[in-house]
């Protein structure tokens, strides 16, 4: 049976968001080593700053203590908001990061929608295109044997990556001018949802430059899960953590910026009803990977749910449906 579970881990902490973060940092870490174990394929360390909630605002240093506790699973960071950064030393970071996971690592490179994320870190929005695009032909080039020019003089950038050329990257977007830079620059589009119209302009792009790439998007109706023996009781309990953070995220929207959702929910019913989560019992799991599920994501800290609540979870993933269907836990070395 092929299937594929991810760990998507954003650190919002809704209920006590001054407080608290060291124990759901560890737990996180914890929840990585156990889903290493399990057969996991992937997880994902997003990107976001001056979130109420903590959301992660250094996504490249949880990446490297989870690459420190597990194994065989690959690190993703998506998306890594590239123009916040210097690129030499962005270059660097990653390159050390690749080192330490043995290629294990999946950069998703975003440019964000955020004016105050920029303003924050001292970076014009408006400039957003340029600065991306001036900062992949700097990693590029410094992840070369080469040196590179900056600042008038030559400087060469080591470690270089584990992986030749450099890491695995993947360029996000939602627009056309987004598909026309991942072709320019031959990489994988990644999209959030279906998006004709993009991967069109993408495909197109491809052949006037000669590149190659493919897109990658998540499976027709593809759902966050969380596991519960219970799940009418699991949405009373936690349903108000994650409406949380459902609002904070919507708060950001942006008119140009496409959403799968159009607006938000206003209630726990109505979040149950047309979300983009579900709470299932492992029972129900497995019979939708019976029926040709593949995909499984899981994001166990959502809206500062209660770690023990995460933990519930992920080991019903682990014993009750992973282990049932060819993948069990590995024993600790």
């Amino acid at each position: 049976m092929n299937v594929v579970a991810a760990l998507r881990l954003n650190m919002t902490n809704v209920h006590d968001p001054l407080a608290g973060h060291r124990a759901r940092y560890r737990a996180a870490l914890d929840m990585a080593e156990y889903a290493d174990r399990c057969g996991f394929a992937v997880v994902n360390c997003e990107e976001h700053h001056g979130s109420g909630t903590g959301w992660l605002p250094a996504p490249l240093l949880l990446a490297a203590a989870v690459a420190a506790r597990t194994q065989h699973l690959r690190i993703s960071i998506g998306a890594l908001l590239v123009p916040l950064y210097d690129p030499v030393r962005l270059a660097e970071d990653l390159a050390v990061l690749d080192n330490l996971c043995g290629g294990r690592l999946t950069v998703v490179a975003g440019i964000g929608y955020r004016p105050e994320e920029y303003a924050a870190l001292g970076r014009d929005f408006t400039r957003r295109g340029r600065l991306m695009d001036e900062a992949l032909e700097l990693m590029f080039a410094a992840w070369r044997d080469e040196p590179i020019q900056r600042g008038g003089q030559p400087f060469t950038v080591t470690p270089k990556p584990f992986t030749t050329p450099h890491p695995q990257l993947m360029l996000a977007g939602m627009s056309a001018a987004a598909a026309r830079r991942a072709a320019r620059f031959g990489l994988p589009l990644s999209l959030p949802m279906a998006m004709p119209e993009v991967e069109a302009v993408y495909q197109e792009e491809l052949i006037r430059c000669g590149t190659a790439g493919f897109v990658h998007k998540p499976e027709p109706g593809s759902k966050l899960t969380l596991l519960h023996e219970d799940p009418d009781a699991a949405w009373h309990r936690y349903g108000p953590h994650i409406l949380t953070e459902v609002h904070e995220y919507a708060s950001w929207r942006r008119d140009e910026v496409p959403r799968p959702h159009d607006r938000a929910p206003d209630s726990v019913d109505e979040l149950r009803a047309h979300s983009y989560l579900e709470i299932l019992t492992p029972g129900e799991l497995r019979d939708q990977i019976a029926g040709g599920r593949t995909e499984v994501l899981m994001n166990l800290l959502i809206g500062g749910l209660p770690i023990e609540a995460g933990w519930e979870s992920l080991r019903l993933l682990g014993d009750g449906v992973l282990a049932r269907v060819g993948l069990a836990p590995a024993p600790i070395a």
